[in-house]
């Protein structure tokens, strides 16, 4: 069963910088197509970035500009710089590989 799993969040103050994680557990992670979702209070899950096994990447609108995706296949680890984060980008934060998430990061993101 592949686990994943999501570090690096804490709180942050406007305009902040963090770097999420999420190692997965898996024999062949490079065939993954991966994401990144987040889940704010009383909100749905949303996408906030993918980044397919070819390296397409795809961003939310309102984390275009601020948000990098990347993978490292060899370290079998996602990753989510999120620069200049503002409030409304508190959230908890899974990765997802199209089969599952992980238990989730929260990034908090006040003064």
């Amino acid at each position: 069963q592949v686990r994943l799993v999501e570090s690096g969040g804490g709180l942050v103050q406007p305009g902040g910088s963090l770097r999420l994680s999420c190692e997965v557990s898996a024999r062949i992670f490079s065939i993954y197509n991966m994401a990144w979702y987040r889940q704010a209070p009383e909100k749905q899950r949303a996408l906030v970035a993918s980044i397919s096994s070819k390296g397409i990447i795809n961003y939310a609108d309102s984390v275009k500009g601020r948000f990098t995706i990347s993978r490292d296949n060899a370290k079998n680890t996602l990753y989510l710089q999120m620069n200049n984060l503002q409030p409304e980008d508190t959230a908890v934060y899974y990765c997802d590989n199209g089969f599952g998430q992980g238990q989730g990061t929260q990034v908090t993101v006040s003064s």
